[in-house]
């Protein structure tokens, strides 16, 4: 661990805008065996950072995080450099429908799902806005509703932040515009906890060039949604083509994405306390994973020498 970092706390996380922790890498983490397991599997691949699911993301069956688990959770964390939390939402999930059974079914699983961000004390909370099956303000409209009542019955510190999408049939979140409104469409006190997860596959399937025009998109983000509403990237290269609207991960700096962009994220200082995580398919399991990190810790490695003098400071400090 980095020298003069802090461990968690039994009693919970720090706040994000808090984190002593400079630069915040890691991957989804599987939670076999259940989640005090994820833990020592991030701190194999020496995460900075950990994406998890609360439970199976393609069932709709639910579960509550018993005190065992949670302190169970949280002390294995402590034996970590892990700085940041996230857990996905189910896959199932789709608060945007337009069938109100189905909608009613979706907001109780994502209330499970806060709930359980809750009592582990986990940071973030990713979430696909869903698909609107017809009239797409409609569905803006529908999903923000949802949200609005589910941070209502589970209050907290846990941050949602709604996921950048590839534009696949009626999804919605795969332009900046749309995620803007579903946070504008949210009444505070509740937009307060709401934010963005970009996912660098999904925005370059969406059209959104980060190879050619890396700066531009961050621009528009900056002007469309508001750099302070970026909680998360998702970093992970494609399989398709620029504005494909498919959404097919591949291995860092082995798609049609190349390394360039993975290099300006890692090496620009202003990502540097957004937490990173990647969901590249895992070929051998951990041993990907700890290959695909190393890969970008070495990208940051021999990037600006700014941005290294900027390090230097902040460990001697």
């Amino acid at each position: 661990m980095g020298a003069g970092a802090k461990k968690f706390s039994i009693t919970g996380p720090y706040p994000i805008a808090h984190i002593p922790y400079p630069d915040l890498l890691g991957a989804h983490i599987s939670i076999a065996g259940g989640t005090h397991n994820a833990p020592a599997r991030a701190k194999a691949i020496k995460a900075t950072a950990m994406q998890i699911f609360t439970k199976m993301g393609n069932r709709w069956a639910e579960r509550v995080c018993a005190d065992e688990e949670c302190l169970a959770f949280r002390a294995a964390l402590a034996d970590t450099d892990v700085r940041v939390t996230m857990a996905h939402d189910s896959y199932l999930i789709n608060l945007a429908s337009p069938d109100d059974a189905l909608r009613r079914k979706s907001i109780e699983s994502f209330v499970a799902e806060l709930r359980r961000c809750e009592s582990l004390g986990l940071n973030i909370l990713v979430s696909h806005p869903g698909n609107h099956m017809g009239d797409l303000e409609s569905g803006l409209h529908r999903n923000a509703d949802a949200i609005t009542e589910a941070l209502e019955r589970v209050p907290g510190r846990c941050v949602l932040a709604m996921e950048a999408t590839a534009g696949s049939g009626t999804s919605l979140g795969a332009r900046f515009e749309e995620l803007a409104k579903i946070i504008e469409y949210v009444p505070e006190p509740h937009r307060s906890r709401m934010g963005v997860c970009t996912d660098t596959c999904h925005l370059y399937a969406a059209g959104y060039d980060l190879v050619k025009d890396f700066d531009g998109v961050w621009n528009r983000f900056d002007d469309v949604v508001g750099r302070e509403r970026l909680k998360a990237i998702h970093l992970n290269d494609s399989k398709t083509p620029l504005n494909s609207r498919r959404d097919r991960h591949e291995l860092i700096g082995e798609g049609t994405l190349g390394p360039k962009p993975f290099r300006r994220i890692v090496g620009d200082e202003r990502f540097a306390t957004i937490p990173k995580v990647i969901e590249t398919p895992k070929l051998e399991e951990t041993k990907t994973d700890r290959r695909m990190l190393t890969r970008l810790r070495s990208y940051a490695r021999h990037s600006s020498p700014k941005r290294q003098q900027a390090k230097s400071a902040r460990r001697r400090g």
